[in-house]
């Protein structure tokens, strides 16, 4: 650490006098901005969208990670694993997960090709060197990558600097969080080069027992830039370790043991005798991009990239009581006794990359905006797992024993189509066409044994699956005057399964794709110092892959298709800058979220527990769709003044159901909750800015959970089936810190 920071330090001062540099030179050069992004929506574009500009997220970005700097949009919600924002995160826009949200850097996809989601531990602090992020919500305008199934989010990285700079933050709070990073930029070279770069480190122990995080990561981008014309080469990454907090905790340990972390738990008999200190998750990333922008004169323009990201990594999980044929291995004998079960380590290991292209090119006139584009992808990734300790083992035990390995891979090509034709005064017409193809298999064997099979064997996997979706999208967009726009649009969506619903389901029947349609409507109006708006939203799904309680072949739990589901809802926002000092924003969603003829199971026990791969099932007729709250509001009131800076953020959520049965007993309750953002900038000789500051999170110290799942179960009294079941809750929860604080300095030069 004392060597970063002493390179911090002469990075700064070799910054400091090449701007002096500069500046007195009186250079002010300025380059024809040529940068397009093909998957943007723009103010005549009839859809939902949400930017956040680099100094917002600046105000926040002292450590949690970029889900919790967007949780203040519209229908966003956000999810920590170790209960403090940083490590393992997630989101949610209008109700729907990760695996439904589709991510872009600069109009790169960053999905997962087979889980579909994103896993922002992987890139730590990439907020840092965002230029902006755009947040659209429902299906949106097409983009390249996995399916946009309820939202999109769009982040573009830094734009280059023409004077040198450099910045030195550091931020330390509750629970040993820590955040260091370091920037820099040599602005213009040789009258074309530009070349920024980051370096960031960031580590918690977490508000959980054990749930620690060390991440480090890094951003460099070299372009060359000339009038019309821009090359950039863009790398960034990062390695994260991360100990485990993936398994929640039940009520009674929400009131007496909060902080309660069973991941890692070493039983004897029953009893926890300790814990495996390398329950830890260790993954590096490395994305790679290369990005061509050309603009031939102000009606065309062209976007071209290629792009790789390699990535690598593992977990370790101590297992108890577990059966040794389910990992190739032997039972042993003791004392004339055949051991069956043992406690063992397992090691599940990825090996990935996520190679392709995107282009589009950009046309301009007088009524008519027009953008064709579109993209093509490969990915692979080898999936292997070995056993790597057995207690007490007596059997023949290989170094890294392994005991299955498969491969996915993905090929995948789409192309789109937009129009924007202004037909009077104001009035325009949206149409945008994509097709998309895609191609995945898996094959090898399953990381699950088959008691069905005779003989009994680990599962094989064979996916062979092509998919071939036509989505349209077609609006409306009048600007009635400079105060007043009305839109209105419809789109198609449609989306593959993930790997998931793939080896998770029965290995005879596949999961069918999904299909959404939208429906959006909305009016806003803006003045100096007041903007309100206002977005109706009819989301309507087809075969919607929902975990509804039934069991595979080996009964673990499996996503089904249901035949017909919606979300349907109003987005309200509101901001007024009461003075030059003052402003407040708000934005309230409320939803209903159903599916219809709602069909769940649940496993059957009797007073011993026993008969627990039976299942029955429950015609529940319409309910409420898991993890979509019928209300969010938010409020963001500003203050500032000569350089003193406060932020008050609140946030309400009503409650969320952690299954589709719609059981307050297996749900998350309503919260509300509030922050307190407090900085103050200043300069000082040969410093730019200094910026000092202090957020508390959880300001009314609310005791509250965002993420949980069920363990329903039915119970028939005195074990005798003919009796009618009742339904046993046994729910499990991921509990958020309490009042917690997080100090930050930023020296600017």
């Amino acid at each position: 650490m004392k060597k970063t920071m002493l390179l911090a330090a002469v990075i700064a001062c070799g910054s400091m006098f090449a701007s002096a540099q500069l500046r007195e030179a009186g250079d002010t050069l300025q380059l024809q901005e040529v940068e397009v992004l093909a998957t943007r929506a723009s103010s005549n574009t009839p859809v939902a969208f949400t930017n956040v500009s680099k100094e917002q997220i600046a105000t926040l970005n002292h450590g949690i990670d970029l889900p919790y700097l967007l949780s203040l949009t519209p229908g966003v919600l956000t999810t920590s694993d170790a209960g403090a924002g940083v490590g393992y995160t997630s989101m949610r826009v209008r109700g729907t997960d990760a695996t439904r949200i589709n991510v872009t850097m600069n109009d790169i996809p960053v999905n997962d090709s087979e889980s579909h989601s994103v896993f922002w531990v992987n890139t730590p602090d990439i907020a840092s060197s965002l230029r902006d992020v755009q947040v659209q919500r429902g299906v949106g305008t097409s983009t390249n990558g996995s399916g946009a199934f309820g939202a999109s989010v769009n982040m573009r990285s830094q734009a280059p600097s023409l004077v040198p700079y450099a910045e030195v933050s550091g931020s330390y709070g509750s629970f040993n969080t820590n955040k260091e990073t370091i920037k820099l930029g040599t602005g213009r070279l040789g009258d074309h080069w530009m070349i920024d770069a980051r370096l960031s480190h960031i580590s918690s122990d977490g508000y959980r027992d054990r749930a620690s995080s060390a991440l480090f990561s890094y951003f460099a981008q070299v372009g060359y830039y000339a009038d019309r014309t821009s090359l950039k080469f863009i790398t960034f990454g990062g390695k994260e370790d991360t100990y485990h907090a993936w398994d929640g905790i039940s009520r009674d340990d929400l009131v007496n043991n909060r902080k309660y972390n069973p991941n890692g738990e070493i039983k004897h008999d029953d009893e926890v005798t300790g814990f495996y200190d390398d329950q830890k998750d260790i993954y590096k990333q490395f994305n790679y991009q290369l990005v061509f922008d050309h603009s031939f004169n102000n009606q065309w323009k062209l976007r071209a990239a290629l792009h790789y990201t390699d990535g690598y990594g593992y977990y370790q999980e101590y297992k108890n009581s577990r059966t040794l044929t389910e990992y190739s291995l032997e039972p042993f004998m003791v004392d004339g006794m055949k051991i069956k079960k043992s406690n063992l380590v397992r090691k599940k290991i990825l090996d990935s990359g996520f190679g392709g292209g995107v282009f589009s090119v950009h046309y301009t006139g007088n009524r008519l905006a027009s953008v064709l584009g579109g993209g093509f992808n490969k990915y692979s990734n080898n999936h292997h797992g070995q056993v790597i300790w057995v207690e007490n083992y007596l059997g023949s035990l290989a170094p890294d024993h392994e005991y299955y390995r498969n491969k996915g891979k993905k090929t995948e090509f789409n192309i789109y189509w937009k129009n924007n034709y202004l037909i009077w005064r104001g009035l325009s017409a949206y149409l945008d066409l994509q097709y998309r193809h895609i191609n995945y298999t898996i094959k090898g064997v399953n990381d699950k044994w088959d008691w069905t099979a005779n003989p009994e064997h680990m599962q094989t996997l064979d996916v062979d699956e092509t998919f071939n979706f036509f989505n349209p999208k077609v609006g409306l967009n009048w600007q009635i005057d400079t105060k007043n726009r009305i839109y209105a649009s419809f789109a198609v969506a449609q989306k593959e399964p993930t790997r998931n619903n793939y080896n998770d389901g029965p290995l005879t029947v596949h999961p069918k794709a999904e299909k959404l349609l939208d429906w959006e409507a909305g009016y806003e109006f803006k003045i100096r110092r007041f903007s309100a708006g206002i977005n109706l939203y009819y989301m309507k799904y087809k075969d919607q892959l929902v975990l509804n309680g039934k069991l595979n072949e080996i009964g673990e739990l499996m996503a089904e298709n249901v035949p017909d589901s919606y979300r349907c809802g109003i987005e309200i926002m509101a901001g007024a800058k009461f003075t030059n000092w003052l402003r407040w924003d708000v934005n309230a969603t409320l939803s209903r979220n159903i599916i219809k003829n709602y069909v769940g199971y649940v496993s059957d026990y009797d007073d011993h527990w026993n008969d627990m791969w039976t299942q029955t099932a429950i015609e529940k007729g319409n309910t409420t769709i898991a993890f979509s709250p019928s209300a969010i509001i938010n409020s963001v009131l500003q203050f500032n003044f000569k350089g003193f800076e406060a932020q008050f953020q609140s946030q309400y959520v009503s409650r969320q159901y952690l299954d589709n049965f719609e059981s307050k007993e297996d749900s998350l309750d309503p919260y509300f909750i509030s922050n307190l953002e407090l900085a103050y900038s200043f300069k000082l000789p040969h410093v730019k800015r200094v910026t000092a500051g202090v957020t508390i999170y959880n300001l009314f110290n609310k005791k509250y959970e965002t993420n949980g799942y069920s363990q329903t179960a039915a119970v028939y009294a005195g074990g005798d089936k003919s009796n009618t079941p009742t339904l046993a809750s046994d729910p499990r929860f991921y509990p958020m810190a309490g009042t917690n604080v997080l100090a930050h300095l930023t020296f600017s030069f």
